[in-house]
């Protein structure tokens, strides 16, 4: 058990125990069914670890509970200063503007594009193929990376590349902007919606969501992206497909890889890589060229890992290319079959 300490000591974590507790178990029993798993057994072990609580301390937690509360209500329909306001008088001015920043970023993280949720992609889809490129992009940046794959399957090649490479060079955008967008497609249909947005962008959200679209979709975008930005393009090609995934190669195309590549470079990139992958490498090579690639490692000694990093990078830039090429497959969407 876990003797309470002042309540300024305390993680989050602790005061929501601690708040369970004083609610009782029904009212604590609706907190939690808006948790996740992960959460409800982390808020649990806290519980659990919990001993005597002390009035003050109780007081204290409960009062910056109410105090959050009322400043997220306020901090929505009054702005900043009704919200600054409460939580001065409640809390004094230095923990108020703590509580304010942290309520601010919740409230970010939740606004703007929720009604839009796992909306049914064919709907969305079809909703936004009147919509100015910018606002596409705005939206599925601002989703699952699975619902916009299915949104972007349909779109027109030629907008969605446009879309493609927006997102990949957005950053954050203003949550009122969000809202407003929001309500200005709101006001045109009724969507069916649920759970799970996101609120990023940049290369690697892009590089997400082409990973789930069909080979031929992927190429036609990333084609429409590198009309706009080679280096962007290239970029978004890299976090798509990193070294360790090779070891995802069906055996025939990492063998017509390893015929192309520098045995350094190979020696060089498995330095740094996972037991598996030296196994599915190694078990893919002939005796005689597995004798030749551990000569070459141990004559190698120490290396730099920019160096290795940059034997990887050239080796997936060699999957590319073959790819491209047609002389291997490198698995992709689940409608990107094989015959």
């Amino acid at each position: 058990m876990t003797r309470i300490a002042p309540p300024e000591d305390l993680s989050g974590r602790q005061k929501a125990a601690v708040l369970c507790l004083v609610l009782g178990s029904e009212a604590a029993a609706k907190v939690t069914q808006r948790l996740s798993a992960d959460e409800v057994e982390a808020l649990s072990f806290e519980i659990a670890r919990l001993d005597r609580v002390g009035h003050e301390a109780v007081e204290a937690i409960v009062g910056e509970w109410l105090a959050e509360f009322m400043a997220a209500e306020s901090l929505a329909e009054g702005g900043m200063d009704a919200a600054r306001e409460i939580l001065e008088k409640a809390l004094g001015p230095r923990k108020a503007q703590q509580v304010l920043d942290r309520v601010q970023s919740q409230l970010a993280d939740t606004a703007g594009l929720h009604r839009l949720r796992n909306a049914d992609p064919q709907q969305l889809g079809t909703m936004l193929r009147g919509e100015h490129p910018q606002t596409t992009t705005l939206i599925l940046a601002h989703l699952d990376a699975p619902q916009t794959a299915a949104v972007l399957k349909e779109l027109d090649p030629a907008v969605g590349s446009e879309v493609v490479y927006r997102m990949a060079r957005m950053e954050r955008v203003a949550p009122d902007l969000l809202q407003l967008i929001e309500r200005s497609i709101a006001d045109e249909t009724d969507l069916a919606v649920s759970q799970g947005m996101t609120t990023s962008g940049g290369p690697a959200a892009v590089a997400s969501v082409l990973n789930l679209v069909p080979g031929t979709l992927e190429k036609q975008l990333l084609e429409g992206v590198a009309e706009r930005d080679p280096a962007l393009c290239v970029e978004i090609k890299n976090l798509m497909f990193v070294f360790e995934d090779i070891g995802t190669l069906d055996a025939r195309s990492l063998q017509r890889l390893l015929r192309d590549v520098n045995l350094k470079a190979l020696a060089l990139s498995l330095k740094a890589a996972s037991a598996e992958l030296k196994t599915k490498v190694t078990g893919s090579m002939s005796q005689r060229a597995v004798a030749a690639l551990n000569e070459e490692m141990e004559m190698l000694g120490p290396v730099r890992m920019r160096d290795v990093e940059a034997a990887q990078s050239s080796i997936v830039a060699q999957v590319r290319e073959l790819e491209e090429a047609g002389e291997l497959v490198v698995n992709g969407a689940d409608d990107d079959v094989v015959i």
